[in-house]
């Protein structure tokens, strides 16, 4: 009996080096890469590993009798039929790609340059291609369930699959943030340079950084975390930091004419006024990942 091709879609990075350099053909970028100027050190290095993991990769596939459904960018839609989602890049290229897909769907990373790339959600790295996918494909390698977040504005759902979190802050760095945060428990009036609210893949980045506590990779809790909170009188805000269940929400009532809402990082960006309300939980729609090294969470 002949074996069933497994359908696989091919997410892949457009590194900056190719970005800038070879389709923008940005003279400021060139000029910097000739002087060897220390901002740009990296840049062709990290292209170069990126391509030739990439070859990697597709000769793998190959090798195993993949069927590539699919080979784009992150920003493009996948084919619904597809047995796995492979990443060629980054944290970042897999946060984007995780968007596309909904919960029936695994999601596997490799990390294309892991001398310039954290890849915490890759499964694979170069140089160990080809085993890796194997395991992906053949269903050996552990899968994790994450759970994401769903954010509504004014009653209006603006995304469903929120893996890191979300930034709702006035639209200038430099401004207050003012707003009402409401929570099962009370609420308060706050001041503060604005508010992350992600699940728990997201606890070890900005949450982290801002005082949030780093949960348990798949904990089905919601974070929250104020950023720099402003209280004039020396006092502290009783809603700083902390979690809500899954059958829970946080609600925040802007204070703003000019707030925006960015959601896993700056493409995704919402405005908000004085008055909306923005309401986040948990989705019905977790993401399922395979092969990451739950060790490595710290």
């Amino acid at each position: 009996m002949k074996k069933t091709k497994r359908r696989v879609a091919l997410v892949i990075k457009r590194s900056s080096y190719r970005k800038l350099v070879l389709e923008a053909n940005d003279s400021n970028v060139a000029r910097l890469l000739k002087e060897r100027d220390p901002t740009v050190s990296r840049m062709q290095h990290s292209h170069d590993a990126h391509e030739s993991t990439l070859e990697e990769v597709e000769a793998a596939l190959a090798d195993l009798n993949a069927e590539v459904v699919f080979r784009g960018g992150p920003h493009k839609r996948v084919p619904a039929k597809t047995d796995l989602v492979v990443t060629v890049g980054g944290d970042g290229t897999l946060l984007d790609a995780s968007h596309l897909l909904g919960k029936d769907c695994p999601l596997f990373g490799i990390n294309s340059a892991p001398t310039s790339s954290v890849g915490f959600f890759c499964g694979g790295v170069k140089g160990n291609v080809r085993n890796a996918l194997q395991r992906a494909l053949s269903g050996e390698l552990a899968a994790s369930t994450l759970t994401r977040m769903r954010v509504d504005l004014n009653g209006k759902t603006l995304h469903a699959r929120v893996l890191n979190e979300a930034l709702f802050c006035h639209a200038s760095p430099a401004a207050t943030s003012r707003y009402i945060l409401e929570l099962p428990s009370g609420h308060e009036d706050q001041r503060s340079s604005g508010l992350w609210i992600g699940p728990a893949a997201g606890s070890t980045a900005a949450q982290r950084s801002a005082g949030g506590k780093v949960l348990p990779l798949e904990s089905d809790r919601i974070q929250y975390v104020v950023r720099e909170p402003y209280t004039p009188a020396g006092g502290r805000f009783r809603f700083a930091v902390g979690r809500i269940r899954p059958d829970e929400e946080v609600v925040l009532r802007s204070k703003m004419h000019d707030a925006k809402v960015f959601l896993d990082g700056h493409r995704l960006v919402h405005e908000v006024s004085l008055g909306d309300v923005l309401v986040m939980g948990r989705s019905d729609e977790p993401l399922t990942v395979l092969g990451i090294s739950k060790k490595r969470r710290a």
